[in-house]
């Protein structure tokens, strides 16, 4: 009895560690990376895609970076697919595309992340890889925004203080540089300077 649990227990440990995949980045382990990559499990083939992308225990190689990433965004990991828009953002390893940049930060942006929807409103801001559009970009700064990303804070209230494609608010637009300067933006800190110096939305 005692040697069939003990047979289910080393199953179960190689099934858990299979499965997790997760810290062979922070061991910098790329041996357990690759393993755990090529069996298709998507956090190791992310976190492969790091290691190259940052020359991590191996050299740096952007196609290498982009070989693992994509594999693990076209399996849905969200960090990854945002890895992959930054990587056709700014051509490396790949040729530059900013439409295939921003099919990839859309689908990071729709699973939540911030940095992804941020970036996404940037590109509809600036018509990047996609036609200009001021609203669709205040969607996307809004719901960085609303978790916390100060940078969307920051061009959140200028756009509010300004009047960029949505009626002009001065407490709308404090609102958000208040947030991003407490987080120690800049460029807030400063917005938020002014509106006070002025008087307005205060």
């Amino acid at each position: 009895m005692k040697i069939l649990q003990k047979i289910c227990f080393v199953l179960l440990l190689g099934t858990f560690s299979s499965v997790y995949g997760g810290s062979c980045f922070e061991d910098r382990d790329v041996d357990d990376c690759r393993v755990k990559a090529e069996q298709g499990i998507p956090k190791a083939q992310y976190n492969l895609g790091k290691m190259y992308y940052k020359g991590l225990g191996v050299p740096q190689d952007y196609k290498e970076a982009v070989k693992w990433t994509r594999l693990a965004a076209k399996q849905g990991h969200a960090k990854a697919q945002y890895n992959l828009g930054v990587m056709f953002e700014r051509g490396q390893g790949v040729l530059q595309d900013y439409k295939e940049a921003v099919k990839w930060y859309r689908l990071a942006a729709e699973q939540g992340i911030p940095k992804a929807q941020y970036t996404l409103g940037n590109k509809y801001r600036k018509g990047k890889g996609v036609p200009q559009d001021y609203k669709e970009a205040v969607k996307w700064y809004r719901l960085a925004s609303e978790q916390g990303d100060d940078e969307a804070q920051s061009i959140l209230g200028y756009i509010y203080d300004k009047g960029i494609g949505v009626s002009q608010d001065y407490k709308e637009a404090v609102k958000w540089y208040r947030l991003a300067a407490e987080q120690g933006d800049s460029s807030a800190q400063y917005n938020l300077g002014l509106n006070f110096y002025k008087g307005e939305g205060v």
